[in-house]
């Protein structure tokens, strides 16, 4: 059953750890996407990584289309997803992340990407995005896999102040998924 008690909040240092390959698609793996999925809807995220869910293993799962309750769901399952290609000019986005309620930060991005992964059937599939969410989204999940989160983008002084905001955005009780946090 989703849960936000799933998500893995920021200061857990399961977020700055680089994970493990997944050797093999088991049962307990494709349950594992199933629950991130799950998780993913309830906090109306875009994408969630397995580490944000206390699992150190390179799992991602995506949809950018969703659009709340009465939404289509066209959820991507990534497995072992690695960036082939990351080019383009550089585009500023306004993040936000399920581990860090209550804040969004500009990050900088190349604005094309193309991805390989495997599906939950052990079939590379490729993933071209260019000047969009899901660019943006790939990236993102990706470099939780390798223990980088968006704040790590930010200028020192920026990230000091972001990691506050959030701190007090948890201590007030913002959920996962609410970036519009308001002191």
């Amino acid at each position: 059953m989703a849960s936000f008690d799933d998500i893995v909040l920021t200061g857990d240092p399961r977020l700055t750890q680089r994970c493990a390959e997944i050797e093999e698609i088991t049962p307990e793996i494709r349950a594992l996407a199933a629950r991130m999925l799950d998780d993913m809807y309830l906090a109306h995220g875009c994408g969630l990584a397995a580490p944000q869910v206390g699992e150190l293993v390179r799992l991602v799962v995506i949809d950018c289309d969703y659009a709340g309750e009465n939404g289509t769901k066209n959820p991507y399952v990534l497995v072992n997803p690695r960036i082939i290609v990351a080019d383009g000019e550089e585009r500023a986005f306004e993040e936000g992340c399920l581990s860090f309620p209550g804040i969004s930060v500009s990050v900088s991005r190349p604005s094309h990407v193309i991805v390989e992964a495997e599906d939950l059937d052990g079939d590379t599939l490729r993933y071209e995005a260019s000047d969009n969410l899901m660019a943006v989204c790939l990236q993102h999940e990706i470099d939780h896999l390798n223990g980088k989160t968006m704040v790590d983008y930010l200028r020192p002084l920026e990230r000091m102040r972001a990691l506050s905001e959030c701190k007090r955005a948890i201590e007030e009780g913002v959920l996962p998924g609410e970036t519009d946090y308001e002191e």
